[in-house]
């Protein structure tokens, strides 16, 4: 059964990583490549704004009703609809595509966690395992072939745009308004960082909006033909039928909030986006375009796919020796790290290396928090899946939201103390959670020792 189910396991992270090679690709060009007036940030918060939508009303209901299988197949047409929009973009044809793919990604999300939990604590019972180890062990492999679709993504856009013949190369430019200084005031007034951008020709815009949609057309045929569907519980379909109520759903979502552990995660949850939607849009806006240019976006962000796809895998596999306290700690000195980095450093072409290092450092701390938090959310809230995934989804969203809809807003410094301050309040309550863990699992282990010896007395 273990082969059956890594096989699961494995055309999932494909699929996966067949679609987000192409959503990735064009979400951390999407500042650069649309920047009039905003459009490409403001697509992005309509994407997480409907994602927020999506993750509170339809997971629990549509998993129900149709099953994991379908709904990943349902979702992943939303967001091919997403490519086909930047053939054209215009503020209706990109905006439409961007709320069509946020109501897909509640579901998407949801049911692909879901299904990797359900499968795996299922295996560690028949084989008397520990269910946190084999769910570690199933997120841990998802993460490491999908993370890839970072590199991918970008690997195809960089080698598209390369051949963009309308490429402007500024000698002896001013980067003084790049880094941590760059504000949008002093952007707008700016052509080296907004000429680049405006020109990519069509002719190659069409060459990679056309590559983008195939990966995702093939993901759904990949999800559609491969994968097995599997089965929920008796009891939840049951539940389903007597009241199949979207309401239902919400309660359920929002019930979920009455557990102190969902709220105490919710910073660090929504520090997941925060550090994400930086570095997809304010990062290879104004550190990487405004210094190299638009065609330099990929190459970049290529470090940080490979090395969060090598540090997913890497981390499932270590928390069973090290604990998911240390391996936290670890990620998040790394974010802090970067970020007073990155306030300090003055961005200039001749440190051309540099570019690519504090995504490659940043990753590693992303992919641990996401391998290892979602899997703690599995086995954390095993009664509650549903709910407690369409939270995870909900809050991280909210967090690539806020850090989109203030991006033409703030300069940069102050967007890298808002992500400091996300992560050491994220990091405080997170610990928490793990005190309240370690008191009710030392509690059930005294009162079992008691139980234990009452019957040894009798």
């Amino acid at each position: 059964m273990e082969i059956k189910h890594l096989k699961n396991i494995i055309i999932i992270a494909f699929g996966f990583l067949l679609l987000f090679t192409a959503y990735g690709g064009l979400q951390t060009l999407q500042s650069s490549l649309n920047p009039e007036k905003g459009l490409g940030v403001a697509s992005l918060s309509v994407v997480y704004g409907c994602l927020i939508v999506s993750s509170v009303f339809l997971p629990t209901i549509i998993i129900k009703k149709i099953g994991c299988k379908w709904t990943i197949v349902t979702s992943m047409c939303c967001y091919i609809t997403y490519s086909i929009g930047n053939f054209k973009p215009n503020w209706y044809s990109l905006i439409i595509t961007s709320a069509i793919l946020g109501f897909g990604g509640g579901p998407l999300w949801a049911a692909k966690c879901t299904y990797l939990t359900t499968t795996g604590i299922r295996y560690a019972k028949r084989m008397g395992k520990e269910k946190m180890d084999v769910v570690n062990q199933y997120f841990g492999v998802f993460f490491l072939i999908y993370q890839s679709s970072g590199i991918w993504g970008n690997l195809i856009s960089s080698l598209v745009l390369e051949q963009n013949p309308n490429k402007v190369i500024s000698e002896n430019a001013s980067y003084s308004h790049c880094g941590p200084n760059n504000c949008p005031a002093l952007s707008a007034g700016s052509s080296n960082s907004t000429t680049p951008p405006s020109g990519v020709s069509d002719t190659l815009r069409y060459t990679l909006m056309g590559i983008y949609t195939g990966c995702g057309v093939l993901a759904v045929l990949l999800i559609v033909i491969l994968l097995d569907q599997v089965e929920l519980k008796e009891e939840q379909k049951n539940e389903l039928e007597a009241k199949p109520s979207i309401w239902r759903s919400l309660l359920g979502t929002i019930r979920q909030l009455k557990d102190i552990r969902q709220c105490l995660l919710i910073p660090l949850t929504m520090f997941s986006g925060f550090q994400q939607g930086f570095l997809a849009s304010d990062y290879t806006k104004a550190y990487v375009t405004c210094t190299l240019g638009i065609q330099f976006v990929g190459f970049v962000m290529i470090c940080f796919g490979a090395t969060n796809s090598i540090c997913s895998m890497l981390s499932g596999k270590l928390s069973q020796y090290t604990g998911r306290i240390a391996l936290f700690m670890l990620a998040a000195a790394t974010s802090v790290s970067c970020i007073i980095a990155l306030l300090l450093w003055s961005p200039n072409p001749n440190q051309f290396a540099v570019f690519f290092i504090f995504p490659a450092l940043w990753s590693m701390s992303d992919a641990i928090c996401q391998t290892l938090l979602n899997a703690f959310y599995g086995v954390l809230f095993d009664d509650h899946k549903e709910a407690a995934f369409a939270n995870y989804r909900l809050w991280e969203s909210l967090g690539f939201v806020i850090a989109f809809a203030y991006s033409n807003l703030l300069c940069i410094s102050v967007k890298l103390y808002v992500v400091l301050t996300m992560l050491l309040l994220g990091m405080i309550l997170y610990l928490v959670v793990e005190y309240l863990e370690y008191r009710k699992s030392s509690k059930n282990t005294n009162n079992s020792n008691e139980v234990s010896m009452g019957v040894i007395q009798s």
